[in-house]
């Protein structure tokens, strides 16, 4: 892979050297031991395994779990390392200095990429052999494994060739990461348009759910995982949609970084850059105290009470008005993530009016509305708005820090409340189309008769408590985390697996079902290895007793709250989801506020 460049190279060479290559590698490959183990406790728990019949059937069933979940951790992972290692070379302002070296486009941007990949690659190797261990229980054959990771390695080679691409073309972080994330939605549900016959139910003779195939990832996999997927002559020597999606993947990845390869010099550096270089070289503007009461300004919000000047209005001879929390002021009142946004807000009203539109038709097709399944589109839906609402919520906090505008901030006589506070409200308002939207669609649900007006309540109120606690998570992980790439990957991770999580436990009940009391037992094991993972991103550099608790709660409570939603107690779901979350979100906002100066480097532990 010396092709690459040197930026690969030292990755290459460095990366054995940290710990963290081989813890990961070691829990993803617990993780999905866990989930065997798991699955086989509940399959013998509630049936007799009598022959090698059982066995295969257990194997093919466990393999189509597993399959699909690995291709999200990949592809979530892939994405999220390329977009993140290029945006923080921006927010540190030291892309300009890799693109004064003798680098070549070609090696800046393919070996950036593998240079981010290259951990995930470690995660998918490490899963074969279990893969393979599957296979001995019979059900699954050599061939469907390699196509599956055939699938998953194309895949991932696409979605980190997304985001590292739109790294470089967008200029802030947020931007880079909600861009990749409704990409990766829009493809995804592309191919879910594609196989519902929406657009027709067949092409030249074949049908669409096997075009669907060709180009989603998710269908691919589907299809990977059927023993006896038959060719269609019209794919012509490819030979089934599998193929055809490797060759569309292949494509897909080509075309991606040849435009990063042309672009990257004339995307960087940006004209936002450029403007506040200029800005920067400019007089500072007096209106922030110091602590010494000297005048200081680290930018645009400057000033707390009083009156603050901005390249923009320094031209049309004016000053502008700044309120009691300047931290407030700035995130709603100025371009503070750039003008740019714009097209994300665009890109996501697209999507929500294509998601609105999937509703409606939905429940007019359903001949009762009660019975309309609109999981489907709503719930992943909500999920990329949590999301979205926790990678601002992050990168408010690590784009100061990169920028070193916190230090600025820090020697301020803001307060602690001022500070979070005035992140929180601006998170939400940046935000505020992810937070209103999948609560308009609850509204439309109960104004179609799809649900009851006491379930409505149930909804919204559930969704709000969700998104306080994706916004403060953002907000602790951000300051508890150096380091940038950390935590945005803890932050967006710990929202990811806490929605995959819940997934895989329902489709494992779903898959073997039977009895709470037999299904309980089994699924303690993955209960308190999910504990673990939660007291590692919330508590484990913050040893607060109430974050203890959460991390050790949540997991249970999210367990009931499944199986009280496959019985159909609504009430207990919202009561429980309702207290563990919002009870989580509060032991993450009190050390906020009263353990801010040493969270954030203010102070030391030591000082009084």
């Amino acid at each position: 892979m010396l092709f690459a460049g040197p930026v690969f190279t030292r990755e290459a060479v460095t990366a054995p050297r940290r710990a963290r290559m081989y813890i990961t590698r070691s829990a993803y490959a617990a993780s999905l031991l866990v989930l065997v183990a798991t699955a086989w406790q509940v399959l013998a728990g509630t049936q007799e395994v009598r022959n090698v019949g059982d066995l295969a059937r257990f194997g093919a069933t466990v393999f189509q779990i597993l399959a699909p979940l690995q291709l999200a951790v990949m592809m979530f992972f892939a994405a999220l390392s390329a977009a993140v290692s290029v945006a923080a070379e921006k927010d540190r302002q030291t892309l300009i200095l890799l693109l004064l070296t003798h680098l070549s486009n070609f090696e800046l941007v393919v070996g950036k990429l593998l240079a981010s990949l290259l951990n995930t690659f470690v995660l998918l190797a490490a899963a074969l052999p279990l893969f393979m261990l599957i296979a001995l229980l019979g059900g699954v054959s050599h061939k469907e494994i390699a196509s599956v990771f055939a699938v998953c390695l194309t895949s991932t080679l696409v979605a980190g060739s997304l985001g590292s691409t739109l790294a470089f073309w967008r200029e802030k972080t947020f931007q880079a990461l909600a861009m990749t994330a409704i990409a990766l939605v829009v493809w995804i549900a592309l191919g879910e348009v594609v196989a519902r016959g929406v657009l027709g139910t067949e092409w030249r003779g074949i049908a669409c759910e096997r075009w669907a195939a060709a180009i989603s990832p998710w269908r691919a996999t589907f299809e990977a995982v059927q023993p006896f997927a038959a060719d269609e002559a019209a794919f012509g020597p490819l030979g089934g949609a599998v193929n055809l999606f490797l060759v569309v993947s292949a494509a897909a990845t080509l075309l991606l970084n040849t435009v990063a390869t042309v672009m990257v010099r004339v995307w960087n550096p940006s004209r936002e850059a450029h403007r506040d270089a200029m800005s920067q070289e400019e007089k500072p503007v007096a209106g922030v105290r110091r602590r010494s009461d000297e005048a200081l300004s680290p930018g645009p919000a400057a000033s707390k009470h009083g009156t603050v000047s901005t390249p923009e209005t320094r031209q049309k001879g004016r000053t502008r008005q700044v309120w009691d929390n300047p931290i407030l002021w700035r995130e709603m009142r100025t371009w503070a993530y750039g003008r740019k946004i714009l097209v994300v807000r665009l890109a996501y009203g697209l999507l929500a009016a294509a998601a609105a539109t999937a509703l409606v038709s939905m429940l007019g097709q359903a001949a009762v509305p009660r019975e309309a399944n609109v999981a489907p589109v709503l719930v992943p839906f909500a999920v990329l708005s949590l999301v979205l609402i926790n990678a601002q919520a992050v990168t408010a906090l690590t784009s100061e820090r990169d920028a070193r505008a916190l230090d600025l901030l820090l020697v301020t006589d803001l307060t602690p409340k001022e500070f979070v506070f005035g992140k929180l409200g601006g998170v939400f308002f940046n935000t505020k189309e992810m937070v209103l939207f999948p609560a308009i669609s609850c509204v439309y649900l109960w104004w179609a008769g799809a649900v009851s007006l006491e379930n409505l309540g149930y909804l919204v109120g559930g969704w709000l408590v969700l998104c306080c606690f994706a916004n403060m998570l953002g907000i602790h992980t951000g300051m508890n985390y150096a380091n940038s790439r950390g935590a945005v990957a803890v932050s967006l991770g710990t929202v990811f697996f806490l929605f995959v999580g819940v997934a895989v436990c329902m489709r494992i009940m779903v898959a073997f079902s039977g009895s709470f009391e037999v299904q309980l037992t089994p699924f303690l094991t993955a209960i308190f290895g999910g504990g673990i993972g939660l007291y590692v991103a919330l508590a484990v550099r913050n040893p607060s007793t109430a974050l203890k608790i959460a991390a050790g709660g949540c997991p249970f409570a999210i367990f009931y709250a499944i199986t009280s939603h496959l019985l159909g107690y609504t009430l207990g779901v919202f009561l429980v989801l309702t207290f563990t979350f919002g009870f989580t979100t509060t032991a993450m906002l009190i050390p906020a506020l009263f353990e801010f100066d040493v969270a954030t480097g203010r102070t030391t532990g030591g000082e009084e």
